[in-house]
């Protein structure tokens, strides 16, 4: 575990569904019912009012789906966390698509979320650097200047975890932060 920002972003290794925190985020894809990786994950453990309350959300809100870059918010279920912040990253098309500023709006919104809903803790995946193919030291270098800007400008969330799958996604992280000089 590695800390930055007076210990308010906390990088470590494990299971963001097993985290005790206000909420976890899911890197969910645009029909928000479930699919593979830590989408799949929050969905089975937390089980199906994540699911009941993604569907009143899909019929009242966001009919088309949930547009990437932006952020919902349900109950956590059976999960530790209270809450699940639902948000969907870019897909990786070279970098010709806006994927970055996307993959930025996807953490501010789920941040400022979390801030007017009053959650005091909140934890990321690695979003869109698996399957949806983001490169991950380009994520890692807009992970933590979008995390650093809203920690400058909001008291909450007062921890905010960014939690990976694998301890070689955490070093890559913590590398390219070390590597550019951003701490």
């Amino acid at each position: 575990m590695t800390e930055f920002f007076q210990g308010r972003m906390i990088v470590q290794t494990g299971d963001i569904t097993a985290l005790k925190v206000d909420a976890v985020v899911n890197a969910a894809n645009s029909s928000l019912m479930g699919g593979g990786g830590v989408d799949g994950a929050i969905h089975s453990s937390g089980g199906p009012s994540i699911l009941a309350e993604c569907k009143e959300i899909r019929a009242h809100q966001y009919p088309e789906g949930l547009p990437a870059g932006k952020a919902v918010i349900t109950g956590g279920g059976m999960l530790p966390a209270s809450h699940v912040i639902h948000t969907v990253g870019p897909v990786w098309h070279g970098g010709n698509r806006d994927e970055d500023n996307t993959l930025a709006q996807a953490y501010a919104n789920s941040l400022d979320l979390a801030y007017r809903t009053g959650l005091k803790t909140i934890a990321f995946p690695a979003i869109s650097t698996g399957v949806y193919g983001f490169p991950k030291q380009l994520a890692a270098k807009i992970v933590f200047q979008t995390v650093g800007d809203f920690i400058k400008h909001h008291n909450l969330p007062r921890s905010i975890y960014i939690v990976f799958f694998s301890s070689a996604d955490e070093k890559i992280f913590l590398d390219t932060i070390r590597t550019e000089n951003l701490e």
